[in-house]
């Protein structure tokens, strides 16, 4: 006895807009330095050099802004991550926040 079976067709998926990214997920933690009246700048370009291993410009660049407007906004990362590096710039003695990301 034979059967004659249809192909099954599988439907096609498009995986641009079925797969969510973390990023979608999670909408992440800004990890921002306040300016003080203590750190000198050079110390804090150090710093941002140690702790996120920028090159020497990028850490120059947000120096500056933390410098002439108060604040910069460093990282975009995960809750851990943004943690982390809080914790590691407070090490240094700066003076950082996390806030979520819309």
């Amino acid at each position: 006895m034979r059967f004659n079976a249809e192909p099954t067709v599988m439907p096609t998926v498009d995986p641009t807009t079925d797969q969510k990214t973390q990023e979608d997920v999670d909408p992440g933690y800004l990890v921002i330095c306040w300016d003080d009246p203590v750190n000198l700048m050079d110390y804090v370009t150090h710093v941002f050099q140690k702790v996120f291993g920028w090159e020497r410009s990028k850490a120059d660049k947000h120096m500056l802004e933390v410098h002439e407007n108060g604040k910069s906004m460093l990282v975009r990362e995960s809750m851990e991550m943004a943690e982390h590096y809080v914790h590691q710039l407070h090490r240094y003695n700066l003076h950082a926040t996390m806030e979520r990301s819309e």
